[in-house]
């Protein structure tokens, strides 16, 4: 309760000054206030009075439109790039080299026998669809459960509604509008001798015999016959182990025949090998792993990395790579090659020059843009950690789509790495995983849902290449730069060596500026409260100081408003104690007159107890005070004097 009271009285003592009435107080702001308009609005005539309360309602309307303007532009957090160019001593790139081959045809051939004699008796039929033109009589059977599995399809597509679908080994035809489930796709195909718009498919279907198929239409069989060679291999080879992938190709002491960097000499040991399911064994330049990534002393070609390689392009696989040369890819250190969407060819029997530049490129993080330092706060498990590489965007998105694939149908692709437990996709263990693939890889849904989950690297390192080429070696020295080749690799003094495999590599950077490419704030703290009181100051002529008075008048508002709550909640207190008791307590009188009245009541009744009897009012004699006086004894009273 003194509690109560002591807050009360603070009340009071802080609400001096302005009144306890919210008139009161707004007319005490108006005339003590700097800013300018509302003394105007107290002391003018009943005219002006209106025209400045107007004014001051219509540019305080326009200060808050323009703050809320420049907070919205503030929370937007926008940025702005800025482009710098710097000049230093800077780490030589991590170089990534493969064949375009993944595996030498004398290692896989044993695996890919019953496949290449598929496809070949397919190409009979597509080149010689008249039946009694083809060789397959004097051949074995052909094992025609690969085909069945994921056959190839002739699509007519002469009459558009209406398209029909011959397997190339069998004669009946269907149409295809019974049996796509995703829609009838259209492709620009080759017109026949009967004027027939025909294509090239390849037809998968959730299990073999069902009708819930999907066909992916070419407008050339060539086409179509990679991207069905390639389907089939990726499920032979993906019950094959690592290390015996790793043996079937590419190995480092037979593709690397030379190394220079700078002035100084380096070989295949120098590299770091990684199998990579596109091109097989793939070999690292200054990766930065096991040792210090190497800088690079001077711009200009003679003091960057000099290559020759040979590709044995004699030991191509036929129907898997079209492609003849080495794919390379120059990239981070610790960051995985992504060389079917990063990497580049070098051809076969050239010199390649490629002149680097570099730009770094630096992101603002959160609020500013969505992008992660090392992919720490991305959702997605990254896959390829077990490379011990850094994150990157491309990552993440094979990560996600491998995952989703998992999931869905319960197995992984060949062409990503596997979390553990998990095995590759095949026709034996799978047969439905080619139908749910190609499903998966044209579904939006899941695409979108890998592009939102995933994001860019805040600092990033890109490498703009300037590439030329020349024939090499000329027909001059080709002789005895052949010879000495061969000689270095075989030991033998007769020419292994062709143009058809040897590819010599210059890569340089062509100079030592670097550019940057930073992103900074477009709109800060600084900038907002400037702004906000530019604003201010132009349409109301106010300042910091005039916000201060503003919170004050707001402070007292509500001093103001807890007092007349107190005072709300004692009336209603006093009001709820008048309801209980609706006559006024009697006095000290009245108390006194009802107890004198009630002693008179029982002394006519009879007298009461002893215990019982009320006490006599002061000033009032005993009862039986006449019985009770005192008798003079005999002859002594005045009487007896007389007598």
């Amino acid at each position: 309760m003194n509690l109560k009271k002591y807050l009360v009285r603070a009340l009071h003592r802080l609400q001096k000054g302005p009144g306890y009435t919210y008139k009161e107080l707004l007319v005490w702001y108006c005339d003590n206030t700097n800013t300018h308009g509302p003394k105007r609005i107290i002391k003018e005539g009943p005219k002006k009075k209106f025209i400045w309360f107007f004014l001051t309602l219509l540019f305080a309307s326009l200060v808050f439109w323009q703050w809320g303007i420049l907070i919205n532009t503030y929370l937007s957090y926008n940025v702005t790039s800025s482009l710098s160019i710097g000049f230093k001593t800077m780490k030589f790139p991590a170089v990534t080299v493969c064949n375009a081959n993944p595996f030498k045809y004398s290692e896989v051939k044993h695996l890919l026998k019953e496949l290449d004699r598929l496809i070949e008796a397919a190409l009979e039929r597509i080149l010689q669809p008249t039946p009694g033109n083809s060789s397959e009589k004097s051949s074995p059977p052909l094992d025609l459960g690969l085909w069945h599995q994921i056959p190839l399809v002739l699509i007519d597509e002469h009459d558009k509604d209406n398209p029909i679908i011959l397997d190339i080994f069998e004669n009946n035809q269907s149409p295809g509008g019974n049996q796509t489930t995703a829609g009838n796709e259209t492709a620009v195909g080759n017109q026949t001798a009967e004027g027939d718009q025909t294509a090239a498919g390849n037809k998968t279907c959730s299990h073999q015999g069902s009708d819930n198929c999907t066909y992916r239409n070419f407008s050339s069989a060539a086409q179509a016959v990679t991207e069905w060679y390639v389907l089939q291999s990726t499920s032979i080879l993906s019950r094959v182990p690592l290390q015996e992938r790793i043996r079937m190709g590419y190995q480092a002491e037979d593709m690397i025949l030379a190394c220079l960097y700078g002035a100084e000499p380096c070989n295949y040991k120098n590299f770091t090998q990684i199998y990579h399911p596109d091109h097989g064994n793939c070999y690292i330049f200054n990766w930065g792993m096991d040792e210090e990534a190497l800088n690079s002393s001077n711009p200009g070609a003679e003091f960057g990395l000099k290559l020759i390689l040979d590709i044995s392009q004699q030991d191509y696989i036929p129907y898997l790579s079209s492609a003849a040369g080495a794919r390379l890819m120059l990239h981070q250190q610790k960051s995985f090659p992504f060389l079917k969407d990063q990497g580049i060819y070098a051809m076969a029997g050239t010199e390649t020059s490629i002149g680097v530049l570099v730009d770094e490129l630096e992101r603002m993080g959160y609020p500013y843009s969505d992008c992660t330092m090392n992919g720490s706060d991305v959702p997605v498990k990254n896959l390829y950690s077990q490379y011990n590489t850094s994150y990157s965007i491309q990552a993440c998105l094979r990560s996600c789509f491998q995952n989703h694939m998992i999931d869905i149908c319960g197995c992984g692709h060949y062409m990503f790495p596997l979390p553990a437990g998990v095995d590759y996709c095949n026709n034996e263990d799978n047969p439905g995983w080619a139908y749910c693939y190609s499903s998966l890889r044209s579904s939006i849904r899941h695409r979108q849902i890998c592009i939102d989950s995933c994001k860019e690297t805040c600092n990033d390192t890109q490498y703009k290449m300037t590439i030329s080429m020349a024939d090499w070696p000329s027909e001059a020295s080709e002789d005895w730069i052949f010879h000495i080749l061969s000689y270095e690799r075989d030991m033998s003094t007769n020419v292994t060596l062709d143009r058809n495999g040897i590819i010599k590599l210059n890569i340089y950077f062509q100079e030592y500026n670097y550019r940057t490419i930073s992103e900074s704030a477009a709109t800060t703290i600084v900038w907002l409260l400037s702004s906000l009181g530019g604003q201010f100051g132009f349409w109301m002529g106010g300042s910091v100081l005039c916000l201060i008075e503003f919170g004050e008048i707001i402070i007292d508002s509500l001093w103001i408003t807890v007092i007349n709550a107190i005072g709300w909640c004692k009336g209603l207190k006093q009001k709820r104690a008048q309801a209980r008791y609706p006559d006024a307590p009697p006095t000290v009188s009245e108390l006194v007159e009802a107890h004198t009245n009630l002693g008179f009541q029982h002394e006519d009744a009879g007298a009461l107890p002893r215990d019982e009897a009320l006490p006599p009012e002061p000033g009032t004699p005993p009862p039986n005070y006449d019985s009770l006086r005192v008798q003079p004894l005999d002859g002594l009273g005045p009487d007896s004097d007389a007598e």
